[in-house]
């Protein structure tokens, strides 16, 4: 296993700040001189909604010969991460190596479904992106095999939109409502049979998310000022996903000359949402509207960006002097007062977050291509550097223009283990590794199998729960893996015959697990008025 190099023991520095990780080797994380590291990359290629493409068919998975964990690779092959939204980053500071295996499961018994009905047909296309499409469906769940769970639903739309397309970005599940946006419209499904329960409009593009709730089920929505291009993404509402009802509305203030609100990203944490745009970024209260706190500007060391997860802020910190220092902050979601400061090396910044609570960041430097993946502790301390085998795939990463940073939707925390997913090369599998934050070693890893990709979800109950994809002929699975390590077990196996080519083809799909019912969505629509898949649901 190639190792992360340990950072040497260093007293504190002057300021008090944690201690600081060392640079890293050089050579580790960065692509080739001349390529460009940030340049977007789709996680899967792009493709007709209607027409699949051929992509690598293969059986296997995790129960397979070679496929548990510690089972030896059959091969190793160097890559590279394909992130999915934001960037094209080797995530983790190694030359990482993924694992491919050749495993081969047992061809399933055919037997006749017990209920091939589709659970729900689309109805007229209303043309503005409220209708389900105007072509008929298949029987989705015609051609199960045994043991295949049902697709319960499937929406498609057609719309026509602005050349570059329309974004669909939001997919919450709330209670017996799961909510999609798209374009200028949140609109509520029922999880059951996919029945319109609401829809509530936007004056404008919707161009900014939260992907979390409250415990009432509201979440943060940003839209437009306007249409066309001359606009900014400055207006803030707070809608209750239950009803559908708008709760407050308000244009977010800007906090100087150079507020820039390009693509602002939102968080939120008990009564706080932040705002994080290109500099700046603001916190305001998601019961009624009342600001908060706002990022300070001037001399010294200030937030950039505001990150929320697991009970806990974090504020990514640009300093004034010379080589533009970088900190993280512990800060307070109510005062935005900061706790503790840790202080990167000069010339590193934040390029992606894993966790916020534990705190588990990515930090790089462009220039001189080094990289290493740190744990910070409840103080802001440095308490370990992850190594391990593999390249990673998560679908986060620093634009390298704005420092708004998300954290990676698919990496999942619990109590001490990071779960990150390894890169796949095409045909390739991929693993699910197991990283103890206290250590910074690997303690376990799931291949995929065959051809397949595992991408983690979340951790419950002592268990993680990952999506295995769909392929071709070949349908897609949750699976539930022990927190300790194991054989995983399925969860739902979602059905092969027509439902497979449409559930492998989502584009840079949306994916929650709630209830003992799978959701994939679509972020980004074409709407160029041809129909085009928006979010499936399967269950027993």
């Amino acid at each position: 296993m190639t190792e992360l190099p340990q950072p040497p023991n260093q007293p504190p520095t002057p300021s008090g700040y944690g201690h600081l990780p060392g640079p890293p080797q050089q050579g580790y994380g960065f692509p080739p001189q001349g390529e460009n590291p940030y340049a977007q990359q789709p996680a899967y290629p792009p493709q007709p909604p209607t027409v699949p493409q051929q992509w690598p068919a293969g059986p296997g998975g995790p129960g397979g010969p070679g496929s548990g964990p510690g089972a030896a690779p059959k091969k190793k092959t160097v890559l590279l991460i394909a992130a999915s939204v934001a960037a094209a980053l080797v995530l983790g500071g190694v030359g990482y190596v993924a694992f491919s295996g050749d495993d081969k499961d047992p061809k399933p018994v055919a037997q006749e479904p017990t209920d091939a009905k589709p659970s729900a047909s689309p109805s007229a296309d209303k043309g503005d992106g409220n209708g389900d499409g105007g072509a008929q469906q298949a029987d989705l769940n015609s051609g199960r095999k045994q043991g295949e769970d049902k697709v319960l639903w499937l929406k498609t739309t057609k719309i026509e939109g602005p050349g570059m397309g329309v974004d669909a970005a939001g997919q919450w599940v709330v209670g017996d409502t799961v909510v999609k946006s798209l374009w200028k419209n949140l609109t509520g499904y029922s999880v059951t049979d996919g029945k319109e329960k609401w829809t509530l409009p936007f004056p404008a593009q919707i161009c900014s998310v939260a992907p979390q709730t409250t415990a009432e089920g509201r979440t943060v929505v940003m839209y437009r000022d306007g249409e066309g291009e001359n606009t900014s993404c400055t207006q803030l509402r707070v809608v209750d996903l239950k009803t559908g009802k708008e709760v407050w509305s308000k244009e977010v203030p800007k906090e100087g000359l150079f507020d820039i609100f390009t693509s602002p990203t939102l968080s939120m944490i008990g009564d706080t949402v932040t705002v994080s745009r290109g500099g700046n970024a603001s916190a305001f209260k998601i019961s009624n509207g009342d600001k908060l706190f706002a990022s300070p500007v001037g001399d010294g060391c200030n937030p950039d960006s505001y990150e929320a997860g697991n009970g806990k802020m974090i504020a990514l910190v640009t300093c004034t002097d010379e080589d533009s220092t970088a900190e993280v902050h512990g800060i307070d979601p109510v005062t935005g007062a900061k706790g503790w400061a840790y202080r990167l090396p000069a010339k590193f910044k934040v390029t992606s977050i894993y966790s916020v609570n534990p705190t588990v960041i990515d930090i790089g430097n462009e220039q001189t291509k080094q990289r290493s993946i740190v744990v910070l502790g409840p103080d802001g301390k440095q308490t370990a550097t992850l190594a391990g085998e593999g390249s990673f795939a998560v679908g986060c990463g620093d634009t390298g223009i704005f420092r708004s940073l998300a954290t990676c939707p698919s990496a999942v925390v619990d109590a001490n283990t990071l779960y990150l997913p390894t890169a796949a090369g095409t045909g390739k599998a991929n693993e699910i590794v197991a990283f103890d934050l206290a250590t910074g070693k690997d303690k376990w890893r799931v291949p995929a199998g065959g051809k397949r990709i595992l991408t983690p979800l979340k951790a419950v109950n002592g268990q993680l729960i990952a999506y295995r994809k769909a392929e071709e002929e070949q349908g897609g699975e949750v699976l539930s893996i022990p927190a300790a390590g194991g054989t995983p077990t399925a969860l739902l196996r979602h059905p092969s015959g027509p439902a497979a080519p449409i559930e492998r083809t989502f584009t840079l799909p949306k994916l929650d697990y709630v209830d003992g019912r799978f959701f994939i969505s679509s972020t980004h629509l074409r709407a160029q008025g041809q129909d085009e898949k928006l979010l499936m649901a399967f269950g027993k």
